[in-house]
């Protein structure tokens, strides 16, 4: 189990300055959806994307974390999204 202030370090330890939010989809500390927007996803697809969110969580992934439901982000796409342009 994970907590996910716990999770939301990892994330921004990997991605500095990044917006990151995190939640606890079913109170299991297993079952996570986050929300991450940092500039580092520029350029990158969104398979390559999540594989860095992935590889900033490591070995949690193999174990602490059953599922992770994931919405990438650059402060462009994000703003876009938003329609705040």
């Amino acid at each position: 189990m994970m907590e996910p202030t716990e999770l939301e370090r990892r994330l921004h330890e990997a991605f500095p300055g990044a917006e990151v939010e995190v939640s606890d989809m079913t109170g299991t500390k297993d079952h996570f959806q986050a929300r991450i927007v940092t500039p580092a996803f520029a350029g990158q697809s969104l398979i390559k994307q999540h594989q860095m969110v992935y590889g900033a969580l490591g070995e949690a992934m193999k174990g602490a974390i059953h599922a992770l439901a994931l919405r990438t982000y650059t402060p462009e796409s994000w703003a876009k999204s938003q329609g705040t342009e």
